[in-house]
């Protein structure tokens, strides 16, 4: 008897995020699902094992050594707070030894011989988006107000970066608990700022209160720019549409990506799963289908699951199809080449405004992993 493939997905199902972790475990599921319908890999089936990390850091660990050690996956997928991926690093990828796939767009520099990361990274989000906004709207000044936790602190140094090279100013950058729903004073302080554009990176749960807020306050009826460049139709869904028209982001899909690939998949993607949990790219759900593609060709090429010969597939692997366009590991940087869209709200609807088309994560090169005995 054939011994099946153990796929391990760890998914926010519960918690401020579960919106996204439950579109991640049923894309999980579609996958698998498709792959196990043409035969699975290497004549073997794929059993997927899903863990709700619940939006907490200790949950998501703690599952992730159920993974390793109990149910004994061959690989692990999930993540979305940069915070979690880190927790989930120690027990699954430093004590586990097991190949870890994080899906999510995030601040970049993850550099792991057993980790590959499948979302965009600030190369692809703030390079090529902040000057293309600052000369489409003329923003020069712009306040951070941020989630205190590394995503944000090293995506704003990205930012400040950016702006600064192009003649802007950086003219506020605050940091709050993630649960803080009160931001009327920095409202005020972005106010007397005369800040043109806001670059948010708060996060479920304080977003709402955030938006809305900055809302009440006229920022955008005054002609601000509110710039979000996580943000996707989940979160369009979670809030009025009146308080995040003409907010601007940048991804790797949004649901408004033409290509006939991208369209098929959603409705395929609408078909089983209808719902509130939508199929999107901020919330790494795009991340997670393309990291499940690649490491199945990975899988396909090596011949085996061998954890040395998968990597050393994976480090190339490509898929000429994918949520937003084709999809290509650089070698030797553990990310991928992604096709990038600029999108802006407009009536409770993302609508592309640039195709940025495809554009390398510029990561460092991972150092080889140490062999083992």
């Amino acid at each position: 008897m054939t011994t099946s493939i153990r796929v391990g997905v760890i998914a926010d199902l519960t918690g401020p995020l579960s919106i996204m972790g439950v579109a991640n475990a049923n894309v999980a599921r579609m996958v698998i699902g498709d792959i196990n319908a043409k035969g699975g890999l290497l004549g073997r089936h794929l059993e997927l094992h899903v863990e709700d990390g619940a939006t907490d850091d200790a949950v998501a660990a703690s599952v992730a050594r159920k993974l390793v050690e109990d149910d004994q996956v061959d690989v692990i997928f999930g993540g979305i707070y940069s915070s979690t991926r880190q927790a989930i690093k120690g027990p699954a990828v430093v004590e586990g030894k097991t190949l870890y796939i994080y899906p999510e767009q995030y601040e970049g520099q993850e550099s792991d011989p057993l980790i590959f990361c499948t979302g965009p990274v600030p190369a692809q989000q703030v390079d090529p988006f902040i000057p293309w906004l600052m000369e489409r709207t003329g923003a020069e000044s712009f306040y951070l107000p941020s989630a205190d936790y590394i995503w944000p602190h090293v995506l704003n140094a990205r930012v400040r970066e950016v702006v600064t090279a192009n003649g802007g100013t950086i003219v506020g950058e605050e940091y709050f608990p993630l649960d803080r729903s009160d931001y009327r004073a920095t409202i005020d302080r972005i106010a007397s700022s005369g800040a043109d554009a806001v670059f948010n990176t708060i996060v479920p749960p304080g977003l709402a209160p955030f938006c809305e807020q900055l809302y009440d306050s006229g920022f955008t009826s005054r002609g601000g720019q509110l710039i979000c460049t996580y943000f996707d139709e989940n979160l369009l869904s979670m809030l009025p549409a009146a308080q995040v028209e003409g907010l601007y982001g940048c991804l790797d899909y949004y649901q408004a990506v033409s290509d006939p690939f991208s369209q098929k998949l959603l409705a395929q993607y609408n078909a089983l799963y209808p719902g509130d949990a939508k199929f999107t790219g901020g919330s790494a759900c795009s991340g997670l289908y393309r990291g499940l593609r690649l490491w199945a060709t990975a899988v396909e090429e090596a011949g085996s699951l061998a954890q040395e010969d998968v990597i050393a597939a994976l480090d190339h692997a490509q898929i000429a199809e994918g949520p937003g366009g084709p999809a290509a590991m650089v070698p030797g940087e553990h990310h991928a080449r992604l096709t990038m869209y600029i999108a802006q709200a407009r009536g409770g609807r993302f609508e592309i405004v640039e195709n940025l088309g495809p554009i390398d994560p510029q990561e460092p090169l991972v150092a080889a992993p140490a062999l083992t005995t």
